[in-house]
């Protein structure tokens, strides 16, 4: 007789929705895939994530970091795509996105999707959105925003057990094929400094280090970090950074680095070439956390630029739309503008909105601003103020001289102060150099044909251009007269939602992903916000509040425009085993443009994380 217990029965696989994956379509093709044109059929048995992108957007750039341990840990089983689907005209363009693939080390298949064909099929709404297909072809779960990467690699080891054992998992390599590396002196650099002797110190984004080049801006002097992406201090061939960004002098000679990937500023001492963090965790900075204090002990977001001003070194934080300054005596951080929320809203400094700060310029009482998502030059005045000089918003954007209230821009990542108090903006998908000059309110072309220029500095009577993907400086005299274009404008390309006229009910989709629950100890643990462009579109129901549902009314006398929502949502492990479980913030923005139509919908799902059932 067995006197053994019997062996458990194994418990039954959680029951998901699941809907089939449509194919995956894009008239750019495919990259980093050896030349091969994939479909689904070709990823069965494996778990594929579909990554909706687009190089401009700095959550994007945050997803493709969340995903890379995630990538390496499960390489037999997970296939991630990235969906390029673009924003800008400029991101349409192929070898745009060949570029960004490169810039970006992606090291997946991209599916370069210019006509959104793709995200169309998939009903995705905002960039970054996370689609999960289970082995047999099945959509499983859809997460928009940052934050999911816990949550999605729960999931990702559901599926490899419950594929496993069903027989329906293949294991092996899969169709990344690594594109050929291409030897040059910079890869895709970022921003530049003048240095005293005629050098530029420049940052070398792609190769995580920072150069310093002779006056021809050629030749290389001298390299600091090791180039392998990481956070260490140290001498110039033990540092590491992770393409970094932003560079300013401070007073006594020491250089700044906006360290962007390791959230995080450095300061690089060019007399013993050493390398200190003085700002920043090494983490990401989120929702609820604090936004001042000593500065090792407060997250930073994506610090893209950096200016010494009204002393202290003002930061453009692109990952919370906000600029902050840190006081290098105090050795303090601090929010100086804005509210996390995106978009262009001028007016006292704590009520300000940027979108995406990406580059900064100290010019006497102003501090200037180009303000990459919304196309458009903003400044700081010395009471706290914040003004725009040109640009619209989040979805008007293109190549237009003349006054500035109706001049424009396509995401312009770096200004420069001029002698004569104009600025320089280096409008990077308009691969141009332009001018703005506060006296006249007029803005001008300066030169053409520079591939996407991110920064420049003045070098005696030139001035010097970082041409980022052309991966190098180039030196130009300042013209005397400006270049004659033809004015384009453009709005972003999606179609609009057709809407029902009276009330519309949005709800934002989360459930708390497997193993967590709403974080309820503190008070409400979810958020959300809504607005209009133009705002006359809502005659009820914007504003913030904290349930994810909401009855929105809609204006009888406007038949289109943007509805500007955004969520929030905290959740943490369920264990109650664990007195401090780990909790996670949920959070994205959304544009949605819509028409009012009789025959339109009368309710707005916006998944944040889960299936709208």
């Amino acid at each position: 007789m067995n006197d053994a217990a019997p062996a458990p029965t194994p418990a039954p696989a959680p029951r998901r929705a699941r809907v089939r994956a449509p194919e995956l379509i894009g008239k750019g093709g495919w990259l980093n895939t050896g030349g091969k044109e994939l479909t689904l059929a070709d990823l069965r048995g494996r778990t594929v994530i579909l990554d909706f992108w687009t190089f401009c957007c700095i959550n994007c750039l945050h997803v493709l970091d969340e995903l890379r341990e995630l990538e390496e840990r499960h390489r037999d089983t997970l296939v991630i795509v990235g969906v390029h689907s673009p924003k800008f005209v400029h991101e349409a363009d192929h070898q745009a996105v060949v570029d960004a693939v490169e810039r970006y080390e992606v090291h997946h298949p991209v599916l370069d999707d210019p006509d959104l064909a793709t995200w169309k099929q998939y009903a995705v709404r905002a960039w970054p959105t996370l689609v999960v297909i289970d082995p047999e072809g099945y959509v499983v779960a859809q997460h928009a925003g940052e934050g999911h990467a816990r949550a999605i690699e729960t999931l990702v080891a559901e599926l490899e057990a419950e594929h496993e054992a069903k027989g329906t998992l293949r294991r092996g390599d899969g169709p990344y094929v690594p594109p050929e590396p291409v030897a040059t002196h910079l890869r895709f650099p970022g921003k530049a400094l003048a240095l005293d002797g005629g050098h530029f110190l420049v940052s070398d984004t792609t190769r995580h280090q920072i150069v310093e080049l002779a006056a021809d801006g050629e030749s290389v002097v001298r390299r600091y970090g090791s180039g392998e992406r990481g956070l260490a201090d140290g001498a110039a061939g033990e540092a590491r950074f992770n393409e970094p960004q932003g560079l300013c002098l401070l007073p006594d000679g020491r250089v700044v680095v906006a360290d962007t990937v390791n959230h995080a500023l450095r300061v690089l001492d060019l007399s013993t070439g050493v390398t200190a963090t003085v700002a920043g965790t090494g983490a990401q900075w989120w929702q609820g956390s604090p936004t001042a204090g000593p500065a090792r002990e407060v997250a930073l977001s994506s610090p893209w630029d950096v200016a010494w001003w009204r002393g202290e070194v003002w930061i453009a934080m692109a990952g919370v739309h906000q600029l902050w300054a840190y006081d290098p005596e105090a050795g303090t951080v601090r929010v100086a503008a804005g509210t996390t929320n995106e978009g262009l809203v001028d007016g006292p400094a704590a009520e300000a909105w940027f979108a995406q700060p990406s580059g900064l310029a100290a010019a006497g009482d102003r501090l200037w601003v180009a303000d990459s998502e919304t196309s458009s030059l903003r400044w700081v005045d010395t009471e706290d103020t914040v003004r725009t000089a040109v640009g619209t918003g989040l979805f008007d954007f293109g190549h237009r001289d003349g006054e500035a209230g109706q001049a424009l821009f396509q995401h312009p990542l770096g200004v420069t102060a001029l002698p004569d108090g104009s600025v320089a903006v280096s409008d990077t998908y308009n691969h141009a150099l332009r001018r703005f000059d506060p006296a006249s309110c007029e803005v001008t072309t300066l030169a053409t044909d520079l591939r996407e220029p991110s920064g420049a500095v003045l070098a005696g009577e030139d001035i010097v251009v970082v041409e980022s993907a052309r991966h190098r400086l180039t030196r130009l005299r300042l013209p005397e007269e400006a270049v004659q274009v033809e004015a384009v404008a453009h709005r972003t390309r999606r179609e609009a939602t057709g809407i029902a006229p009276g009330t519309l009910r949005l709800d934002v989709v989360f459930r708390a992903p497997a193993g967590q629950k709403l974080d309820d100890r503190y008070g409400p643990s979810t958020r959300l916000l809504v607005s209009a462009t133009p705002p006359e579109l809502l005659s009820g129901g914007e504003g913030t509040g904290t349930d994810l549902s909401r009855e929105l009314t809609l204006a009888p006398e406007v038949t289109e425009g943007v509805l500007h929502v955004s969520a929030m949502a905290a959740s943490c492990d369920d264990d109650p085993a664990n007195e401090y479980p780990a909790c996670h913030v949920h959070q994205q923005d959304w544009g949605v443009p819509v028409r009012v139509t009789p025959d339109g919908v009368s309710r707005l799902p916006l998944i944040l994380a889960g299936m709208d059932e």
